[in-house]
């Protein structure tokens, strides 16, 4: 138990440091602190959602499966991948995020439409993006998780569409993993046995088979068989 005097003294000490937490009486003041806390939110979670709710992913994993198969270590190196991912990303996503814009982000700064409206016609958007991407037996498997009941495409919530997608990205991605490394392996597979015939066992094999995967994957124009093939990959 405090003292009256020591009480008051403590009060005072703590308005002096400015320790008053006050509510704003106008709500418009208060709605515009959500926002901000809201904007804040999301531009700490933007890497997030810019990697599972976007193409990143199969084009990231698909990337490295390519230098893998190719049996190079750090060539090219993880951040020249990860930045050539990104940049084909917003090359694929470039429809979808051209829709958001005319249809939410110009109508919210023009007054025509509420902040929530907004984000409403923008998640619509990517839901459709998704879904077109997404396995309908993923969509199933994760409304079995969440205990949800038969519905329509339009109204699968968002927590079910997003790790439906991922799944489903991932699982595209090592399909098409699986097919790159096969012409590799078949060269792999000719330069091991060609050693063993030549008595050559102590000849790494991977210094006689790198070079030809290398220009094998020139001679056919690899990477734009790889762009293509991953652009082509994609409904929108």
């Amino acid at each position: 138990m405090f003292s009256e005097p020591g009480a008051q003294a403590q009060a005072n000490a703590t308005n002096s440091l400015g320790f008053n937490l006050q509510l704003p009486d106008d709500p418009k003041e208060f709605d515009l602190s959500i926002r901000i806390v809201i904007f804040f939110t999301l531009l700490a979670i933007a890497p997030s959602l810019m990697i599972m709710m976007t193409c990143f992913t199969r084009i990231v994993i698909v990337m490295s499966f390519l230098r893998t198969a190719l049996a190079l270590q750090q060539a090219p190196s993880n951040q020249l991948l990860v930045s050539f991912s990104l940049f084909l990303t917003f090359f694929i996503m470039g429809p979808v995020f051209e829709d958001i814009n005319s249809t939410a982000l110009t109508p919210y700064s023009e007054g025509e439409i509420t902040s929530q409206e907004a984000i409403e016609i923008g998640a619509d958007r990517m839901r459709t993006f998704m879904l077109k991407q997404t396995r309908p037996k993923d969509v199933e498997f994760f409304l079995g998780l969440a205990r949800v009941g038969p519905t329509t495409l339009d109204n699968v919530p968002l927590r079910v569409v997003i790790p439906s997608f991922v799944l489903s990205e991932l699982t595209t991605a090592f399909q098409m993993g699986f097919f790159l490394f096969l012409p590799f392996i078949l060269i792999d597979f000719v330069v091991a046995i060609v050693l063993m015939s030549l008595g050559l066992m102590f000849l790494p094999p991977t210094m006689i088979s790198m070079p030809m995967k290398l220009l094998l994957f020139v001679l056919v124009d690899g990477w734009t068989l790889l762009v293509r093939s991953l652009v082509d990959s994609f409904n929108y």
